[in-house]
């Protein structure tokens, strides 16, 4: 045995993952595709970043029509949480329930917010979250404070925090993982979209790998592929994970496996290793891998007023949850809305080649942008599949009507917040940040892949990790979600692993 556990990635889930089993002494083997991101001058250089591209990601994946696409994946130890905003939001207590929306109704968890409470302060403790409770409306219950004070806002973004304020709307401090003032020693920039190759932004790596790698017990294994996993010929355990690694095939083998790199690729191996007992790919006897993969509805919005300068550094401190639950009119939910990271001139000029350098500075100096995010519902029809030797993606985007009616009423609050120039831009399958539900969990084996405990209904030795598992996508971050439900499976996994035989080989679908 190369391991107890091998974890295949090392984004949030992999990683959070690893630094709740470090201390129960299991060996843990993390593989991770990518390599460390390193300190270098491209890495706080916005033009580097958004216009020439240095860390850009090459892979392409092909759409439902044949037209092949690059996708906004990283492969990198912290996988696309060394580029992520830091953003990390509870669900809220009615996300957990069943929602209405224009386009149907979002079904149940079989968990509550209260069950999931406790992890989620766990996972704000190992995610140093600062934030502060009490500001926002939508804010779900909370046993304990957070741990750190809120990321101050820079003066011009108080100034629009007053406003809004003024316009009627109950602005909220963002809850951040990051450490402003380290982050700000490294480099005067923002932190979204940028990649961190230090300490100031607490990813997946900075914070509970490092943790995890404090013990001897666990270890990571960088530039590793994992191309197939293996089971014995009953097909009811996995047996091997088949890595490449410096260019040769490899097999290594553990008692258990947590599969984590990422709602779209854990699929896809999910389903490329299909055998002569799961032909249809491995976890798979639902015939739900792949299926109700969910992508939040989202667009950037731009708000000016010529009169008002733009001044901030960072920006991303102010989200605005009044149209989360209800729109005014009509009561349906409508989404989140959040501070982007600072738009520069390169930022606006990567997304429209066409501008003039001269006239993108004049803009980016006035302009304050926003992330609006409205909830995807879950659709067997909307899916990931292998082909080909290929990732296919059908997204069958839902709830649009929900999201234009958010980009309408937030246009009409920054009006009235004194930003008369208001302009949006929709994104589209290439902006995959938040993708989910893929392998979602669920008590009803014919129905979902894993149980509550993210254990496979299929493999009993198999555990998925990461954001697959999410059975609605609600409308805000998913990432401290990921975290929270990682720390509730891992005291089973460990129980499991510390059983004189390790997992049991009776299957959740046989039971």
């Amino acid at each position: 045995m190369d391991a107890d556990l091998i974890i295949i990635g090392s984004g949030i889930g992999g990683a959070t993952l690893a630094a709740a089993l470090a201390p129960s002494g299991l060996r843990v083997l993390v593989l991770e595709k990518g390599q460390h991101l390193r300190p270098g001058p491209e890495a706080r250089d916005d033009s580097a970043i958004f216009l020439r591209g240095h860390y850009a990601p090459t892979e392409q994946w092909m759409g439902s029509d044949g037209t092949p696409f690059v996708a906004g994946n990283y492969y990198a130890v912290g996988g696309n949480s060394k580029f992520f905003g830091a953003v990390m939001y509870r669900y809220r207590e009615a996300d957990f329930r069943p929602r209405e929306h224009y386009d149907g109704t979002t079904p149940a968890w079989p968990l509550t917010y209260d069950d999931l409470s406790p992890w989620y302060d766990a996972a704000e403790q190992l995610f140093h979250v600062r934030g502060q409770s009490g500001e926002d409306p939508t804010d779900p219950p909370r046993s304990r404070p957070y741990g750190w004070p809120a990321v101050p806002d820079e003066p011009v973004i108080a100034e629009v925090r007053r406003r809004l304020n003024t316009a009627g709307a109950h602005p909220a401090s963002l809850p951040l993982a990051i450490d402003i003032e380290a982050w700000m020693a490294e480099g005067r920039t923002g932190w979204d979209a940028y990649p961190n190759t230090g300490r100031g932004k607490i990813d997946a790596e900075s914070g509970p790998l490092t943790d995890a790698l404090a013990h001897p017990n666990v270890t990571l294994m960088t530039g590793a592929e994992v191309i197939r996993l293996e089971t014995d010929p009953e097909g009811e355990r996995i047996t091997g994970a088949v890595v490449l690694h410096d260019g040769e095939e490899r097999t290594l083998r553990a008692k258990a496996y947590a599969l984590a790199a990422g709602a779209i690729q854990s699929a896809a191996l999910l389903l490329k290793s299909a055998n002569d007992s799961y032909p249809n790919g491995l976890a798979n006897g639902s015939d739900q891998v792949g299926r109700n993969f969910m992508n939040h509805n989202s667009s950037a919005m731009l708000t000016i007023n010529p009169f008002l300068r733009n001044t901030s550094v960072y920006q991303k401190t102010l989200s605005i949850n009044d149209f989360y639950d209800a729109d005014p009119e009509d009561g349906a939910p409508l989404g989140n809305v959040q501070g982007l990271g600072r738009v520069t001139a390169a930022v606006l000029k990567s997304n429209m080649r066409w501008l003039p350098m001269p006239l993108a500075r004049l803009i980016a100096a006035y302009a304050f942008g926003w992330f609006l995010q409205s909830e995807d519902l879950p659709d067997p029809e909307s899916r990931v599949s292998w082909k080909d030797g290929r990732i296919v993606i059908h997204w069958q985007r839902s709830n649009m009507r929900a999201h234009r009616k958010l980009i309408a009423r937030t246009r009409d609050l920054m009006r009235r917040a004194g930003f008369p120039v208001v302009l949006t831009r929709t994104f589209g399958v290439r902006t995959t940040s938040h993708q989910c539900g893929t392998a979602r969990l669920g008590t009803d084996p014919a129905t979902s892949v894993v149980s509550p405990d993210l254990r496979s209904h299929d493999h009993d030795n198999l555990w998925i990790t990461d954001a697959s598992v999410l059975p609605t996508s609600a409308a805000v971050n998913p990432a401290l979600t990921i975290a929270a439900l990682c720390l509730r499976a891992a005291p089973g996994l460990r129980d499991c692993l510390q059983n004189t035989h390790g997992p049991s080989t009776k299957t959740g679908r046989s039971a």
